[in-house]
């Protein structure tokens, strides 16, 4: 049996001590796994990024018409992860994921610029991401279920303030508070025990 590239050197490497071996689920379960952090309402129509054969980078598994766009778990690293994020959303993490992967160190710098000179938009309302993370035995790669991963809530409110929303710029136990105040990435964050 031939195995294609990506693959190979993947399980080389795994054979050869330098890597765990590819965890690379079929699509049906990436696509499980990632919208798991949705509200049920807003599963049904997410599009699904998430990895295929052959590719390092994020492909789209299915196209939704709905409201999200959500990230399968990253098969190359070692715990499990996903993020879905209100479409309005998509140009900014887009451009990020674009820099990461030219291996640019600078990520929020440069989106900051651009946004800020015209040539990368962000949403001009509220926009929601909700994510779960947690070990990678929190995923059933035989369903895509995920139980046991720790929820984040996130709205971006791009250049908001703690003055322009009342809310705290530092964390507080159970209360909304505002990271990345004045900038482009401002974003309120919630947490579970809330």
């Amino acid at each position: 049996m031939r195995l294609p590239g990506t693959l190979a050197l993947s399980l080389l490497a795994w054979l050869a001590g330098a890597a765990e071996p590819p965890r690379l689920l079929p699509p049906e379960v990436q696509i499980a796994a990632a919208v798991a952090p949705l509200p049920e309402e807003f599963r049904p129509g997410a599009t699904v990024l998430g990895y295929r054969e052959g590719s390092k980078d994020l492909v789209t598994l299915r196209e939704g018409s709905g409201a999200f766009v959500c990230l399968s778990d990253n098969p190359s690293d070692d715990r499990f992860h996903t993020a879905c994020y209100h479409r309005s959303l998509e140009p900014f993490m887009a451009r990020g994921r674009a820099l990461r992967s030219a291996g640019e160190k600078e990520v929020d710098r440069i989106r900051n610029a651009e946004i800020e000179a015209g040539r990368l938009d962000m949403p001009r309302h509220p926009a929601a991401l909700y994510s779960l993370t947690g070990p990678l035995t929190t995923l059933d790669p035989a369903t895509g279920t995920v139980t046991g991963a720790k929820p984040l809530y996130v709205i971006y409110v791009p250049f908001a303030t703690g003055e322009s929303t009342g809310l705290p710029t530092k964390p507080k136990e159970n209360l909304p508070w505002l990271m990345n105040p004045g900038t482009p990435k401002a974003h309120i964050m919630f947490t579970p025990s809330m």
